[in-house]
């Protein structure tokens, strides 16, 4: 079992900083870039082996909305991936290997209004594709270990994805945001994990940012339909409110179900948002139990 990390956007805010920003965390990738790299070392030292960028939220349209050009745009993109792997460098005396997923955030995300929840955008799988392949490549010539293509919606979008890491030599990972036994969007699960069975690119499907409960079924379904390892990284079971911009209601995250988790199959156990390194910690005991 591999430990991933938790909630970066919950614990940039936990160290004062203001996310409600449409850019999310990517904003502190230009106000204070020195903050992610220590929130990327706070969970390598609560025992994460994998540090998940802040790039899930980065876009050009994000970008230029700021007023920044896309030339500044990508650097900014690749330097998410540096400043994670920078916190890597600074972990690399303890002799421990740790990996970089850059993260792939959906359109939805960029959009700042809860979209990534719902998916069903209008778009066509090829408009989704023309989308998201510049910046995947930018961030694939940042030299990550891995792409997390996370909270994924709805089949068209995971297609889309597909097409564009295919080919790039680059190993990644497919995670769907579900609710119950069914994508964001209605479909089922099993349809949604098909689409990466037979992509060699893809090395591991799972779920992230849905709740702790959906967790046992998804990992039954992924591992049935696609035979890959499974990563699972739920969110703290608490609902967001898309026009607030907050968490609403109570954590329902049990760091100590990861035992159940692995028990079932999955392969690696993370945390996404309201996961803080405590819980991490309690998910590392796990993989050492």
């Amino acid at each position: 079992m591999l430990v991933a990390d938790g909630g970066l956007a919950t614990e940039l805010e936990a160290r004062g900083h203001d996310l409600s920003d449409p850019l999310w965390s990517a904003r502190l990738l230009m106000d204070a870039p020195e903050e992610i790299t220590a929130a990327h070392l706070s969970f390598f030292r609560a025992g994460a082996v994998i540090a998940t960028t802040a790039s899930y939220q980065a876009s050009f349209d994000g970008f230029a909305a700021r007023g920044i050009d896309r030339a500044d745009a990508e650097r900014l993109m690749r330097k998410s991936v540096e400043l994670a792997q920078a916190a890597r460098a600074e972990m690399a005396g303890d002799g421990r290997e740790r990996w970089v997923a850059a993260s792939v955030g959906p359109y939805g995300a960029a959009l700042a209004d809860g979209s990534e929840y719902r998916g069903r955008y209008g778009l066509s799988v090829g408009e989704l594709v023309a989308w998201h392949r510049p910046r995947v490549e930018v961030l694939v010539d940042a030299a990550p270990d891995v792409l997390a293509l996370e909270t994924v919606p709805d089949i068209d979008e995971a297609e889309a994805l597909m097409t564009v890491v295919s080919g790039m030599g680059v190993p990644a990972w497919l995670t769907y945001s579900i609710d119950g036994e069914r994508t964001r969007a209605g479909q089922p699960l099993a349809e949604a994990f098909a689409v990466a069975r037979d992509v060699p690119e893809v090395v591991a499907v799972g779920v992230n940012c849905c709740a702790p409960s959906d967790v046992p079924r998804a990992i039954a379904v992924a591992r049935e339909i696609t035979g890959k390892p499974v990563i699972v990284y739920p969110n703290s079971g608490e609902g967001w409110d898309a026009q607030r911009r907050s968490w609403e209601g109570a954590s329902r995250y049990v760091a100590g179900e990861a035992r159940q988790w692995v028990a079932a199959g999955a392969r690696i156990v993370g945390g996404c948002c309201r996961v803080r390194p405590a819980d991490i910690t309690e998910i590392a005991q796990v993989a050492v139990d």
